[in-house]
């Protein structure tokens, strides 16, 4: 294993239709914003609108560098239909290196 060092995140959101969920996966990966992504079925329940709701959503976690979190975040609410969008971010502690190294690659820009 391999330290990070605080260079990588794994950015998360949640959709409520998995076509979305997919479709916002691919436009992330492909703007090179992230250099993967999980789309996967959850169940979520939480406070909203005066109560509690318990509800199907679909997870997307984003594999990306730190230095695009903030690019990615307005990405992800540009494009979302929620009217407040989950984004939060988990720093990558250790991983393989050389998956490490392609999450690199994959986002690096120009």
């Amino acid at each position: 294993m391999a330290t990070n060092n605080g260079e990588l995140l794994v950015v998360t959101t949640t959709h409520d239709d998995e076509a979305k969920a997919r479709t916002l996966a691919a436009d992330v990966v492909r703007a090179r914003l992230a250099a993967c992504a999980q789309v996967y079925r959850i169940q979520s329940v939480y406070w909203w609108d005066g109560e509690v709701q318990d509800a199907a959503e679909w997870r997307i976690d984003f594999k990306t560098r730190t230095e695009l979190a903030d690019t990615l975040a307005e990405f992800i609410g540009e494009r979302h239909e929620y009217d407040t969008p989950e984004v939060v971010a988990v720093p990558v502690v250790a991983g393989s290196a050389a998956y490490l190294e392609w999450v690199r690659a994959e986002t690096a820009q120009g």
